[in-house]
């Protein structure tokens, strides 16, 4: 019994009632169709393409989300006293307090592994992973793939500080008309890159485009603007965004829809899929949120599963593609390849997620946690503004 009772201390989760449980369904979806997508890694592709279709823009709902939990932060602590330097300074220091732990650790074990059991690995180039730099503007590496969508935070997190602090002391605006003014000309600047790159680029497949559109950070940083427009909705027009949260639901849920199964016959890597699918699904995703928002609880299996896999969805993600290909392609499995090769690719495939979700909440209990009480403790003084992430 104590035996028991150990092992289910060792691995429980202490749950904060203030949670927003429609946001955590959020990230919970988002991180499961990441998962998803890497998954097809141990499974052939004709038989996965099943599960690909089910599978809608995981890293979108990140985006979007992200700007909308940060913008709300950056609100609640510019509006009452203004930007200055020091507020800047504290907002960076709690933002890379709690991301760059949790990334740096998984970004020295890749290379450690690299070093050791990689034939022909270097790491005169790796610096950059340690900066974000390795895809501003350029395709992002193979090594280390899960890296690009932090690069745009990251670099999400330096910007948009930097530029509210000059849209209030060189253009004098309001502090909340510099975050929208902000929010809407980065929107505008970065579609407009796209453009560019989509008419003087050659994107013929899939590939081409992936590496050229989706994932530098200056074609992607659009996403997270969307999150901080929903933010600044949220906190100085709330009356409309609670009275319209079914429709703009709908309205979400369809425009995910439309963009996934290409119900309006867009050509593949036309106009539409180059320039603006990313606008349709950070749309989809803020339409979302309304309704999302004001689900403030849950209860249940369904509550619970849902609410322990946002909490550590950061984790999953650092470690669910590079590191868990390594760990399963490391695993001898030749006793269970001799039987019937579907059963042998569904153990592979249960492993897979069984490694990913074990891992990440050790991970999480023992160092991410760890590391954001230990940001807590620090006596920052805009600390009381930033409990909510």
């Amino acid at each position: 019994m104590n035996l028991y009772k150990n092992i289910k201390s060792f691995f429980r989760l202490e749950l904060n009632p203030n949670r927003v449980y429609g946001l955590d369904i959020l990230r919970a979806m988002a991180i499961l169709f990441v998962v998803m997508v890497h998954g097809g890694h141990f499974m052939p592709t004709e038989r996965y393409k099943f599960i690909y279709y089910i599978i809608f823009d995981g890293v979108a709902m990140f985006f979007v989300l992200s700007g909308f939990l940060i913008g709300g932060i950056l609100i609640k602590i510019i509006n009452p006293q203004g930007i200055s330097f020091k507020i800047i300074l504290n907002f960076w220091k709690r933002r890379w307090f709690r991301t760059l732990p949790n990334y740096f650790l998984i970004l020295i074990v890749l290379l450690v592994i690299g070093a050791f059991f990689t034939e022909g690995f270097t790491i005169e180039d790796k610096y950059k992973y340690f900066i974000f730099t390795q895809n501003l503007v350029t395709e992002h590496p193979k090594f280390f793939g899960e890296a690009w969508s932090l690069s745009i935070e990251e670099w999400f997190y330096l910007l948009l500080p930097i530029i509210l602090y000059a849209g209030t002391r060189i253009l004098r605006l309001s502090v909340n008309k510099s975050l929208l003014v902000t929010a809407a000309g980065i929107i505008v600047c970065v579609t407009l890159f796209r453009y560019y790159r989509y008419i003087n680029l050659e994107i013929n497949s899939k590939y081409v485009w992936d590496k050229m559109l989706r994932r530098q950070v200056f074609t992607q940083l659009d996403s997270l603007m969307f999150g901080v427009i929903g933010a600044y909705v949220f906190y100085f027009f709330k009356s409309y965004w609670l009275k319209f949260k079914k429709a703009f639901l709908v309205l979400g849920i369809l425009l995910f829809l439309v963009v996934r199964y290409n119900w309006l016959k867009f050509e593949p890597q036309g106009l539409f899929y180059c320039v603006f699918s990313f606008t349709g699904n950070s749309l989809a995703t803020l339409f979302l949120l309304p309704y999302l928002s004001t689900l403030k609880s849950g209860r249940g299996i369904i509550y619970k599963v849902v609410t322990y896999i946002s909490l550590i969805s950061y984790s999953i993600y650092l470690i669910n593609s590079n590191l868990m290909r390594w760990i399963i392609n490391s695993i001898n499995w030749a006793p269970i390849e001799q039987f019937n090769g579907y059963a042998f690719l569904l153990t592979r495939y249960f492993v897979f997620w069984f490694l990913t979700m074990l891992i990440s909440l050790l991970l999480y209990k023992y160092f991410e946690l760890p590391m954001m009480n230990l940001r807590d403790k620090k006596s920052w003084s805009t600390a009381k503004f930033f409990k909510s992430r």
